[in-house]
């Protein structure tokens, strides 16, 4: 995993570092003059710009200046406060304008046609906590960033100003970061593997989920939990008749259409974890009988879709809860929009619910009730779907009943589930085919 740390706590940490400043400086100087270096493929008789500030960022960046003048570049370094309209004709442009400390507005001036631009630390105009951006920000080819990611450079309109982002080491201590991006080692790392003598009931799961005439997301919830690695999954659909359902390998478990708690809590005995929530409707009823579901099992369950609308009135408990909303969802649970903080928002939300909280977008911010934060970015378009939402949930369900924790399950689960949708065409995917593709990732990543 990746620290990622909030610019006030990088402050802390450039604060607390043994070394003095300038050495802080010189290394930061020398990351940004390698990959310089890098993306000119040399550096004699090169022209660079250089756009500095008057804070670290700017000190940064007229130290690179120095250290790419000793290679033999012409550079030329232009005061952000005074620069021109449109910078002078170069090779490359370094943006060192502002860090992640920046707040406000700042138009960059404008690069020379094909030109590439380095950014120091974060693409000037780019807010370090949210990655809020407008128009007049600077869009750079690569980022080089230091000891830590930002929030600014994973969330929001980040990703899209910063390029490429690379993470240099400049002797800092990052240990005590609570946030961090997932990568693909990370899901080899903790996801466990089925021991030699396993059986089906060692990571069954009981989805509760869908109505009669929407049965299609309580399907994919259970197929994705069974591609994920269930042993067993049991799916249970209010009122539904389960032999006009396609179950395939799943078991059906009637339940009537109302009153149908209790059948679900004896059904789920056996069972690692629940999904609850996919297609079950909101109305008072349903939502009564969600909240004798999860306030009557022992297992750790995955509330999804409709079940959130049961959130507010659950006590809770001691098996971890892990809550899925996307941003309607978040505001009929929250009363408001998650706004441009939406570290905060999950953070605020798990704490509130003593749940484990994961907000769904192009970056998906997973929270866990004491603070701890995992970024996941392995998603992106092709999971603007109808049903991956569902598809999520089932691979949620599926890492829960394999004995992860909340916090683990939600944010690995989102990894793959993002991932294996990479495998998949960028037009014309649909829910169902990142099920298919589940597999496949996860036989070679996990």
């Amino acid at each position: 995993m990746i620290p990622v740390l909030t610019p006030e706590e990088m402050t802390a940490v450039d604060a607390a570092a043994p070394e003095p400043l300038d050495m802080l400086v010189e290394r930061a100087a020398a990351a940004v003059a390698r990959e310089a270096e890098r993306m000119l493929g040399g550096t004699y008789g090169r022209r660079v710009v250089v756009v500095a500030g008057k804070g670290n960022n700017g000190a940064d960046g007229r130290a690179a200046a120095d250290r790419l003048r000793r290679r033999g570049a012409r550079v030329v370094v232009v005061d952000a406060a005074s620069s021109p309209a449109d910078l002078p004709p170069c090779d490359l442009v370094i943006d060192a304008a502002y860090g992640t400390g920046f707040h406000g507005s700042y138009v960059a001036p404008r690069s020379p046609a094909g030109v590439r631009v380095l950014a120091v630390d974060i693409p000037s105009g780019v807010d370090g906590l949210t990655g809020e951006a407008e128009d007049g920000a600077v869009r750079a080819d690569v980022t080089v960033t230091f000891a830590a990611l930002k929030p600014g450079l994973l969330l929001a309109a980040g990703p899209d100003h910063s390029g490429r982002v690379e993470v240099a080491d400049i002797g800092l201590d990052v240990d005590g970061a609570r946030m961090h991006l997932l990568e693909d080692a990370d899901v080899a790392a903790r996801l466990p593997r089925r021991p030699r003598e396993s059986h089906k009931w060692q990571a069954a799961v009981f989805v509760a989920a869908g109505s009669p005439g929407l049965t299609g997301a309580a399907l994919l919830a259970g197929r994705a939990a069974m591609r994920a690695g269930a042993g067993s999954v049991r799916l249970g659909v209010p009122g539904a008749d389960l032999a006009l359902l396609p179950l395939a390998e799943m078991v059906g478990v009637p339940l009537p259409a109302e009153g149908w708690a209790a059948a679900a809590l004896e059904a789920a005995e056996r069972c690692r974890s629940l999904v609850v929530g996919p297609g079950l409707g909101r109305d008072s009823r349903t939502v009564g009988e969600v909240r004798r579901l999860l306030g009557g099992a022992s297992h750790p369950a995955v509330v999804d879709a409709d079940g959130l609308a049961a959130v507010d009135g659950l006590v809770p408990g001691e098996a971890p809860r892990v809550l899925t909303p996307h941003e309607g969802e978040y505001r009929r649970l929250c009363g408001s929009a998650p706004g441009a903080d939406r570290v905060g928002a999950v953070r605020a939300l798990a704490e509130r619910t003593g749940a484990v909280a994961l907000l769904k977008g192009p970056t998906t911010v997973v929270a866990a009730p004491g603070g701890e934060v995992r970024f996941v970015t392995s998603g992106g378009p092709r999971l603007a779907t109808a049903g991956s939402g569902d598809v999520l949930s089932g691979v949620i369900g599926a890492f829960l009943a394999c004995g992860l924790d909340g916090l683990d399950a939600a944010s690995l689960g989102a990894h793959a589930h993002g991932a294996a949708a990479a495998l998949g065409p960028e037009r014309g995917l649909v829910a169902g085919d990142i099920v298919e593709l589940l597999p496949r990732w996860l036989s070679h990543h996990a």
